[in-house]
């Protein structure tokens, strides 16, 4: 959904964050790619390769191993959360996302980033 994707990359954006939209799969592993980023929120339900797919194929990736990856889906039972960490996110937030739980998360991820 590209209106919430703007939603989401505004609200990253606003807590000061910089921020670079994909959406689809394909595109967003070529994004990460070029851009090489520290934190991905990504939607699991993307166009021509889901974020199962996406994130499998950044993981691959030499870059892409360090990278705190977050998978944002409306999809929220258990199976849908074991599938997510399979595919290697390291986080599953359901939609809408909380934008304290979201704040809180990224603080903690860069903390640590900044530690290692």
């Amino acid at each position: 959904n590209m209106d919430a994707a703007r939603v989401v990359s505004l609200l990253l954006k606003t807590l000061g964050h910089e921020s670079k939209m994909a959406h689809d799969g394909q595109a967003a592993v070529s994004a990460a790619a070029e851009y090489k980023p520290d934190i991905i929120l990504m939607d699991i339900g993307m166009p021509r390769m889901n974020g199962h797919e996406a994130a499998k194929a950044i993981r691959c990736e030499e870059w892409g191993k360090q990278i705190y990856m977050i998978a944002l889906t409306g999809w929220s039972d258990d199976e849908d959360q074991k599938q997510s960490l399979e595919a290697g996110f390291n986080q599953h937030m359901v939609k809408p996302v909380d934008l304290a739980a979201l704040k809180k998360l990224l603080a903690e991820v860069q903390t640590k980033q900044c530690n290692a």
